[in-house]
């Protein structure tokens, strides 16, 4: 084992792809000599020339209509979106022609297609280059969705991706491309669909998402010093979504909050603490909690960015008010 950060690992995904099928290429905005504006690529396009790792104009409909297109007729393509603030302007594309090709046409056609992205706060990017927006394509049938909270996690995930004959999404937290974490030198897998167990405890569940698998593991680290166990789950993909190891854990805590940086209404908080209620009902000590990001545009100023998205204080302090009892006297 060796300690890389989430961008080598990345970067090491795509290479060992690149090299092991010559009908996988990567197209995008400034991705080769640039190596995009967080250099995750940097060094890729030395390796195999600009007819694979292909530089487009400012376009993202255009070239994204182009990777539908090569995707149906046997290539394995990459799509390069510099930011996740950008899936709007490739929508038609992505969720009217990849997601539903495969399905209107009796199973004839594929569309082996990644959109590789981002989302995340707190970098003071502004409204509209901040925000996260993956439950927008998890809404989306035809469409798998993976969401990385480590560099392990990016490395194996990005490899099962872009294998898949599936059009699949995999968003990357763009504040942890400098996170470290063992990272195997042999070549590994990680399943779409099977969540990770990263901490055992008794009293809470908590479902966390990218980014904020941190956030929840450190909000663990607090809720212990009071004598409070908590369990931490991250799915790692959100489709497929691994049910069943989610809820045997909450079957056994009692007690649950789902954890994202989405904005909290309408999102991935609430989708999956309604499978959780439906599903365990009768096991919960105490009503599902969920915290996402504020439901406003994310602001430039630094202090109000900071209060929008989840803290691993505020989701221990949420937590001990359910394992307490004391939710229903909470404002």
């Amino acid at each position: 084992m060796r300690k890389i950060t989430l961008s080598q690992a990345v970067n090491e995904a795509l290479a060992e792809e690149l090299r092991r099928d010559p009908t996988t290429f990567i197209i995008g905005e400034d991705i080769a000599e640039a190596g995009t504006p967080f250099k995750v690529l940097s060094g890729l396009v030395e390796e195999f020339g600009t007819e694979r790792i292909i530089d487009t104009p400012i376009a993202e409909p255009g070239f994204m209509g182009l990777a539908v297109g090569a995707a149906m007729t046997g290539s394995r393509p990459i799509v390069d979106l510099m930011f996740g603030d950008f899936l709007f302007l490739i929508m038609d594309q992505l969720c009217n022609q990849a997601a539903k090709i495969h399905y209107m046409s009796g199973g004839k056609l594929n569309v082996p297609l990644v959109v590789r992205t981002n989302l995340g706060a707190t970098r003071r990017s502004a409204a509209q280059h901040s925000q996260s927006l993956h439950a927008l394509v998890a809404h989306i049938p035809g469409l798998k969705v993976a969401l990385p909270s480590s560099a392990y996690e990016a490395k194996g995930l990005m490899k099962t991706a872009i294998r898949d004959n599936n059009p699949v999404v995999i968003f990357e937290d763009k504040l942890m491309y400098n996170d470290k974490a063992e990272v195997p030198e042999e070549e590994y897998l990680i399943p779409f669909g099977e969540a990770a167990i990263l901490r055992e405890g008794r009293d809470i569940t908590l479902v966390a998402t990218s980014s904020m698998v941190q956030v929840a593991l450190a909000a663990s680290d607090l809720l212990a010093k009071d004598g409070i166990s908590a369990e931490v789950i991250d799915p790692r993909t959100i489709v497929p979504l691994d049910e069943e190891t989610i809820l045997n854990s909450v079957k056994k805590t009692s007690r649950a909050m789902v954890i994202d940086e989405g904005h909290q209404s309408f999102g991935i908080t609430g989708e999956i603490a309604s499978r959780i209620s439906e599903k365990a009902f009768y096991h919960l000590d105490a009503p599902v909690l969920r915290m996402g990001a504020m439901d406003v545009p994310v602001p430039f100023s630094p202090a109000l960015e900071d209060i929008t998205v989840p803290t691993p204080e505020r989701v221990a302090e949420k937590a001990r008010l359910a394992v307490g009892g004391e939710l229903f006297h909470a404002a």
